[in-house]
């Protein structure tokens, strides 16, 4: 059990680590991946990023973790933190 605890933990961390990577250099933000802390908002006040970020965003998702982001689910993009919760749910669907 423990073990598949720690698992689960260091997939979330893997995920965690890729999207940031990758958000930082697909939006060419001015940040290093350990500056973002996982539960900021994403737009608006938070990252203070717009509407064509979060197309930008989906797409990341999309292409980096192979998973389509329904159109009507834009409330996954909250956070880094909602983002990998659906990734993870996502890929447990898939591997069921």
């Amino acid at each position: 059990m423990a073990e598949n605890i720690e698992s689960l933990i260091e997939k979330r961390k893997a995920i965690v680590g890729k999207f940031k990577e990758e958000l930082i250099r697909r939006l060419n933000l001015p940040y290093e991946p350990q500056d973002l802390h996982e539960d900021v908002s994403l737009l608006g006040a938070g990252l203070g990023l717009d509407s064509l970020d979060a197309l930008e965003i989906v797409l990341c998702i999309e292409n980096c973790f192979g998973i389509k982001v329904p159109d009507q689910n834009t409330s996954i993009l909250r956070s880094i933190n909602t983002i990998v919760d659906f990734v993870l749910q996502e890929q447990g669907k898939k591997a069921d």
